[in-house]
C-alpha cells in the first residue's frame, strides 16, 4: 500500500472513535535518570529535538496553542463521594474532545521512615499531606500545552514509585479531581469550572470501607479508626468549607444524570466558542469534531495528492454550506405523510442565490448545488494585487438579486479586503446586509475583524479560525493557495 494512502487512512481512522489523549492509566513509563530530583521542573516531559523540523514550525505551534487555552475543571467533594464516577461520565460524554484526568492523590507527599512507622497517626486528609507546589506546576504546564510526568503514589507503602511516572499530555479539557483541590486559592484560580460532588456521609463511609479494604489492602478496623480520627474532622474543617467556591453542586454524584448532562452541554459550548465569536455574535464556527479536525489535517498537509485534497475539501465545504443554510429564514409547513398523519415542519427559503468570488470561490459551487437544487449562482472577480487597492474586474449576478438571500462563497478569508469589496457590490445591487451569509473554510482573525466591523449585520460561517496573517498576508498555519491546489494549477 502506498505510504500516502496509509497516512490518510491512519488519520481518518484515528479520528473515528472516542479519544482520551493523555489519559494513560495503563502505560507506566520509566523516568529518565535526571528525574531523581524532586523539583517540579524534573517532571516536565522533555521534548525531543526531532519533534520540530524547524524553528518556524516550533514558533507556529507555540502561537497556535497560545490562542486557545485548555478548559480546566476542578471536581471536589468528600472521600468516596463519587468524584471519579462524575469525572468518568464527563469524559465519556466529551468523546469528541481530548480530555485528561489528573488526580490530586497522585501528589501525596511520600512518608519518611519515621512517619511510616507511625502511619496510623498520619493525617492523609490534611492539606499538608499534598505537594501543592508540584500540583500547581503540573496544571500550569498542561495549560501551557506542555506534557507532564505525573508521579505514581503507592497507597500500600505510602510512597511514590521512584522509577515510574504517568505521562500526561496537554488536552482540550483538563479535569483535576481530589478532596482538597478547592482549598488553595492558587489552584482554584487555574480552574474554569468548579464542581462539588455532594453525597450523604453514610454512603461515603460505606464506599470508603469497600475501597480501602479491597483496593488498598487495609482492614476494616483501621479504616474506621482513620475515618473517625482524621477523615471526618478534615471533611468538616477543610472539604466542606470549600463547597462555597463551587460553581456547580451535584447531589447524589454519578446518579445525577441531569446535572452531568447540563455540565457537559456547558463545557461543549465553551469549547466550541472562539473568542472572536464572543466579540462578533454573527460569526459562527461549526462545531469541531475529530472528523473535522482530521479533514483539516489532511487538506493542510502539503504532501497530500490533488485527488485527496479535492475530496476532503469538498466534504468540509459541504458541511460549511449546510451550516450556512441553517441560518436562512424558514416558514412553518404542514404535510400529510403516507400514514395519513399530519407532520408539522418547515419550508425552505425560496429566494436564494450563491455568489462565488472567482476563482477559489468556484470550488464551493458544487456543494451548494448539491444542497440547493437549481440554485442560481453569480460570480465576482476581484483583482488581487498586494493588500490594498483591489480593483473589481468582472461581475455577473442574477437580475433579481436584491430580492434574494445571498450565500457569498470564498474558501479563505485572509485580509478581508476582497470580501469587503464583494459585499459592498452586493449592497449596491440592493441586497440588504443582513441577507448576506459569507461562507469560508478557514478565516484569519484580521479578516473577521475587517469584515465584521464594517458589516456587523452580515453573518460569517467558517469551519476553523486560524492564528493570524504573516508579512505576505497569508493565513497561518493556513493551507496555501487554495484555488491552485484545488484546480491543479499549483505546478
Amino acid at each position: 500500500m502506498p505510504e500516502e494512502t496509509t497516512s490518510i487512512d491512519y488519520v481518518m481512522e484515528a479520528a473515528s472513535g472516542p479519544h482520551f489523549s493523555g489519559l494513560r492509566l495503563d502505560g507506566l513509563r520509566s523516568s529518565p535518570p535526571s528525574s531523581s530530583t524532586s523539583s517540579p521542573a524534573a517532571h516536565r516531559s522533555p521534548v525531543p529535538a526531532s519533534a520540530f523540523s524547524s524553528s518556524s514550525l516550533s514558533s507556529a505551534l507555540t502561537d497556535s496553542n497560545a490562542l486557545k487555552q485548555p478548559f480546566v475543571i476542578g471536581v471536589s467533594g468528600g472521600t468516596a463521594s463519587g468524584k471519579t464516577t462524575v469525572c468518568d461520565m464527563i469524559i465519556q460524554q466529551l468523546h469528541d474532545h481530548r480530555v485528561v484526568l489528573v488526580n490530586q492523590d497522585s501528589f501525596y507527599r511520600g512518608l519518611t521512615a519515621e512517619e511510616s512507622n507511625r502511619v496510623n497517626e498520619y493525617n492523609f486528609d490534611h492539606p499538608d499531606a499534598f505537594d501543592t507546589e508540584q500540583l500547581l506546576d503540573c496544571i500550569q504546564n498542561l495549560k501551557d500545552w506542555q506534557p507532564y510526568q505525573v508521579p505514581i503514589y503507592d497507597f500500600k507503602i505510602h510512597r511514590r514509585c521512584k522509577d515510574s511516572f504517568r505521562q500526561v499530555n496537554a488536552s482540550d479539557v483538563i479535569i483535576l479531581e481530589g478532596i482538597l483541590v478547592f482549598h488553595d486559592q492558587r489552584v482554584r484560580n487555574l480552574m474554569d469550572m468548579k464542581i462539588f460532588v455532594d453525597t450523604d456521609a453514610d454512603v461515603r463511609l460505606a464506599r470508603r470501607i469497600r475501597r480501602d479494604t479491597v483496593e488498598r489492602g487495609r482492614d476494616i478496623n483501621s479504616v474506621l479508626e482513620q475515618y473517625a480520627k482524621f477523615v471526618k474532622p478534615a471533611f468538616d474543617d477543610f472539604v466542606l468549607p470549600s463547597k462555597k467556591y463551587a460553581d456547580v453542586i451535584i447531589p447524589r454524584g454519578g446518579d445525577n444524570h441531569v446535572a452531568i448532562d447540563l455540565i457537559v452541554q456547558h463545557i461543549r459550548t465553551k469549547l466550541g466558542q472562539h473568542d472572536l465569536c464572543k466579540i462578533y455574535p454573527n460569526v459562527y464556527v461549526i462545531q469541531s469534531t475529530f472528523q473535522i479536525r482530521g479533514m483539516h489535517t489532511l487538506i493542510r498537509d502539503r504532501e497530500i495528492s490533488k485527488h485527496d485534497f479535492v475530496f476532503y475539501s469538498d466534504r468540509l465545504i459541504r458541511l460549511v454550506v449546510e451550516h450556512g443554510l441553517g441560518h436562512l429564514p424558514f416558514t412553518e409547513k404542514q404535510v400529510v405523510t403516507p400514514t395519513a398523519s399530519v407532520y408539522t415542519g418547515v419550508d425552505f427559503c425560496k429566494k436564494l442565490c450563491g455568489v462565488s468570488i472567482v476563482r477559489s470561490g468556484e470550488s464551493m459551487e458544487n456543494a451548494l448545488r448539491a444542497c440547493c437544487k437549481g440554485i442560481k449562482i453569480g460570480k465576482i472577480l476581484i483583482h488581487r494585487d498586494g493588500d490594498n487597492g483591489k480593483q473589481l474586474i468582472y461581475e455577473k449576478l442574477p437580475k433579481d438579486i436584491s430580492e434574494r438571500h445571498v450565500l457569498l462563497l470564498d474558501p479563505v478569508l485572509a485580509t478581508g479586503n476582497s470580501a469587503n469589496q464583494a459585499i459592498e457590490l452586493l449592497i449596491q445591487k440592493g441586497v440588504p446586509e443582513s441577507h448576506i451569509i459569507f461562507l469560508n473554510l478557514i478565516s484569519a482573525p484580521e479578516g473577521i475583524h475587517c469584515v465584521s466591523k464594517r458589516f456587523p449585520s452580515l453573518k460569517i460561517v467558517t469551519s476553523e479560525i486560524d492564528n493570524s496573517l504573516n508579512e505576505e498576508y497569508r493565513v497561518i498555519p493556513g493551507l496555501g493557495e487554495f484555488g491552485d491546489r484545488y484546480f491543479g494549477t499549483d505546478d
